[in-house]
């Protein structure tokens, strides 16, 4: 009787611990090693900078709940954390993938610091690619070779990473570049196809689920846009006076629940909306039928001072129902970054009565118009509350999803995961606050939400999903 009551105790003194919104807890914390290859062994041959071509690795860039307790996660352009060669910007011909994970979240056994175990485990990894050629950098002059992947093949051109495979004569969303930078992705209500969103265009694209073969392409209106291309970053930047900022085009992106519409949001403020010192990036709804377009405005936190402003960015954005949406707001700090994180926070926000600006433009202009936001959770605050030093808080916690609820003391609670961007860097060495070096796999966190939180959640209606809303896993105490 002791031992049970202290386990009332223990369970009590943890879902009362303060945090940014009471009723969000974290519940579980899973990994898998970034330091395992993937299911594509066919593209484990070295990259041009001598990583294995299948390091399982930066999936966290984009997650998405695809039913049955199984989510599609996206890693970005691959590897370049490791330097080799400045004028493609590090980047390598890394073929794009999206990663099917299934996870398993069952109650923790006494004792445990959560009170849910997450074990999540690979199942498969599938190439994506376009039936119809793409345009590949010869390299010439840039000391890499082609940029066409040596797998390719009649009817089968495969996107890659490398920055300088794109038509120069062409704007960077012309749909034959085989550069891609995926950072947000969505299941179709069908399960039969997922979409893409990515930086380098920003392109969104949908794709066939089972083959990978782009089967789609949603056309973004030529403001997001650049004209003058570049593979150095930096470069395209300063070359250029309106359109996405370099690396920091289409980072998130919703599939709303009833399937019918997608809702991406740029990273950064475009170029002529003041770019990363500009206070608001754009809300880019996608009718999924006949590709029309609306724009809002998002406001970014101010985290400097009113005298120098300094702005985080927008990594992911999921839907709550077909109106209101959760957003990612981030900092670059944390592991990865040998640094502290400091700023990451989940705002809640709603479309019903905000003002359309697609006509819009300047930062000037844009401010009275943006959304308004709500703080839904603080996870610098959340994390560190449940013992999880700031820095060894992911620095790129990019995406998030919802999946099976729970029930946890006779209540059922919504589950949202949280995954991470490592860079395809599995194992920190050293760095100023890890001198003997530090593990960094690619992590999930899930937290339980009340449904008095979310009051308006509706789930998305995947197909063979029906149980979405029966909790699987309980937690209760007898």
């Amino acid at each position: 009787m002791l031992k049970r009551n202290l386990f009332l105790f223990l369970l009590a003194s943890f879902f009362a611990a303060p945090a940014a919104n009471a009723e969000v807890k974290l519940i579980a914390i899973g990994s898998l090693s970034g330091n395992i290859s993937d299911r594509s062994k066919k593209t484990s041959a070295p990259l041009e900078n001598g990583v294995a071509g299948n390091l399982l690795g930066g999936f966290g860039s984009g997650l998405a709940y695809a039913g049955c307790n199984t989510f599609i996660a996206i890693p970005d352009r691959g590897p370049n954390a490791k330097a080799y060669n400045s004028a493609v910007d590090d980047t390598t011909s890394y073929i794009n993938r999206f990663q099917t994970i299934r996870v398993k979240l069952e109650p923790s056994k006494f004792g445990s610091a959560l009170p849910f175990t997450l074990t999540p485990s690979l199942v498969d990894t599938t190439l994506l690619y376009s039936n119809k050629p793409l345009d590949y950098g010869t390299g010439v002059g840039l000391g890499v070779p082609n940029g066409a992947p040596a797998l390719n093949a009649k009817n089968t051109y495969y996107f890659t990473g490398r920055s300088d495979n794109f038509d120069p004569s062409q704007i960077s969303t012309y749909p034959n570049d085989a550069r891609f930078d995926p950072e947000g992705v969505r299941v179709s209500n069908d399960g039969k196809s997922i979409f893409i969103s990515d930086e380098y265009g920003p392109y969104v694209y949908q794709f066939d689920r089972e083959t990978g073969k782009r089967i789609k392409v949603f056309t973004l209106d030529s403001k997001f846009a650049v004209k003058n291309l570049n593979p150095v970053g930096a470069t395209e930047i300063s070359g250029n006076t309106s359109g996405r900022v370099a690396n920091k085009g289409m980072e998130g992106l919703a599939i709303t629940p009833n399937g019918k519409t997608l809702v991406g949001i740029l990273q950064s403020p475009l170029i002529q909306d003041g770019g990363t010192n500009g206070a608001y990036t754009r809300i880019v709804k996608i009718d999924i039928a006949t590709g029309a377009t609306q724009e809002y405005a998002y406001q970014l936190d101010n985290i400097g001072n009113s005298a120098k402003p300094k702005y985080p960015t927008v990594s992911e954005i999921v839907s709550i129902s077909d109106r209101e949406f959760l957003v990612d707001e981030r900092d670059g700090k944390g592991l990865g970054d040998g640094s502290q994180a400091v700023f990451k926070k989940i705002y809640h926000i709603d479309l019903t009565n905000a003002q359309e600006v697609s006509n819009i433009t300047g930062e000037n202009n844009l401010a009275g118009k943006a959304v308004n936001k709500t703080l839904f959770l603080d996870v610098v605050a959340t994390l560190t509350q449940n013992g999880i030093k700031p820095e060894d808080i992911p620095a790129k916690l990019e995406s998030l999803a919802f999946g099976s609820d729970v029930v946890i003391n006779h209540t059922i609670k919504h589950t949202l995961f949280i995954a991470n961007d490592n860079d395809f860097v599995g194992t920190i060495t050293s760095d100023a606050l890890h001198p003997t070096g530090i593990d960094n796999p690619n992590k999930f966190f899930v937290f339980a939400i009340d449904s008095t939180d979310l009051p308006g959640f509706v789930p998305q209606k995947l197909k063979g999903d029906e149980g979405y809303r029966t909790p699987e896993y309980r937690r209760e105490d007898k």
